[in-house]
């Protein structure tokens, strides 16, 4: 029961603060972010400038020019966004183009407030355009609601447009009367809190959806396609960052002889408390894959030989649990990293852990192997 309690507990907590995201859901999240973001700005790129004829239609002359410069500058602003982040990845990337696509609005109503306010406007049709411009922070903060953010990051992005509104109203910048500048506020924050309960929403069920569609339903390891995926960022992640990555393959010993001898439901039993074993004896950064079968595949990223050596160790010193008739559950493990085996690839990475891993196997098995050794010949 409290088990389950301190899983509930942690899925709360990502969702209140960034926390530690599964590494699949990160990966995914910045995409989905940093697509929307892209979307948005293009969108407000294109919408943006389309108003300036009606500007220089309505207001007077000077206004009219400021007010059309403030939207070629946001325009080219939202152009930059788009094409300084059209190759980006990673969960940072994302945080700087959502914080990027909402400084531009900040700053655009900054600009515009006190020019309105300086300017005497009579007009009916003038004084309606003005007033719309007041409204532009209801407009990115209910934009809010599209992306799966957490409750920390919802308040990160709108407490800046909140305090714009508030510093407008104390300056006397505003085209409202002052009490009704307070009920924009109170209600600003309100929409604040909708939109972020919706990107909360949005994150929940990705949350949700990933683990369902990622994880290998007997062992809750990730699958293999999921699993490469990852390797894939990490291994990418590592040579641009010149960090170590290191990859351990596993493989159970004589399993086979489980099924044949307990059959295949007994196998299941074994494989399973073999993954749980796994998880509890390996740190919490490392990720878990069953590659196939008896297989598995531990992911340790900045990680090299020495650092990957004691979990390994707890591994082959505590085993994987029990088989039906007792006997403790062992495993081969072959080890691999990528700058002492100097590859390129991951794939590479993995054929040489796995040849390791044989060469336990061939050599005694319950043993790791973290160089490449020559075999026995046979006679």
């Amino acid at each position: 029961m409290w088990g389950n309690v301190s899983v509930l507990i942690a899925q709360y907590y990502n969702l209140l603060f960034r926390g530690e995201q599964p590494a699949l859901i990160e990966i995914r999240r910045a995409q989905v972010i940093l697509f929307r973001a892209k979307v948005v700005a293009t969108v407000f790129a294109v919408l943006t400038p389309l108003w300036i004829p009606v500007d220089l239609l309505i207001f007077p002359g000077k206004l009219g020019i400021y007010l059309a410069i403030l939207r070629a500058f946001a325009s080219i602003a939202f152009i930059l966004l788009v094409l300084y982040y059209r190759f980006s990845k990673g969960i940072i990337a994302a945080h700087h183009a959502l914080g990027w696509l909402l400084m531009v609005p900040t700053v655009f109503f900054l600009a515009s407030q006190p020019l309105l306010s300086h300017f005497e406007i009579t007009g009916q049709m003038e004084q309606t355009i003005a007033a719309g411009y007041s409204f532009l922070p209801f407009v990115m903060i209910s934009g809010l609601s599209v992306f799966p953010i957490t409750a920390f990051e919802g308040a990160s992005l709108c407490i800046p447009m909140w305090l714009a509104n508030l510093l407008i109203a104390f300056l006397g910048y505003h085209i409202l009367p002052f009490e009704t500048h307070l009920g924009v506020l109170w209600l600003l924050g309100l929409l604040s809190i909708v939109a972020t309960l919706a990107g909360m929403s949005q994150l929940h069920f990705m949350q949700q959806m990933i683990t369902q569609s990622s994880h290998d339903g007997l062992t809750a390891a990730y699958n293999r396609q999921i699993g490469e995926e990852l390797m894939e960022v990490y291994f990418s992640l590592g040579i641009r960052l010149s960090k170590p990555f290191t990859l351990a393959f596993v493989d159970l010993d004589n399993f086979k002889s489980v099924n044949d001898l307990f059959g295949h439901d007994e196998g299941d039993v074994v494989l399973k408390n073999a993954a749980i074993a796994l998880r509890h004896l390996l740190r919490q950064s490392d990720i878990l894959i069953r590659w196939g079968g008896e297989e598995f595949l531990v992911v340790m990223p900045n990680t090299d030989m020495d650092g990957a050596h004691k979990p390994l160790a707890r591994v082959q010193e505590q085993g994987l649990g029990l088989r039906p008739d007792g006997n403790s559950v062992t495993a081969s493990i072959g080890v691999s990293e990528r700058v002492q085996d100097d590859v390129d690839n991951w794939e590479e990475l993995v054929e040489k852990a796995d040849r390791r891993m044989y060469m336990a196997k061939q050599t005694g098995k319950n043993r790791i192997i973290y160089t490449d050794i020559s075999l026995p010949e046979k006679t």
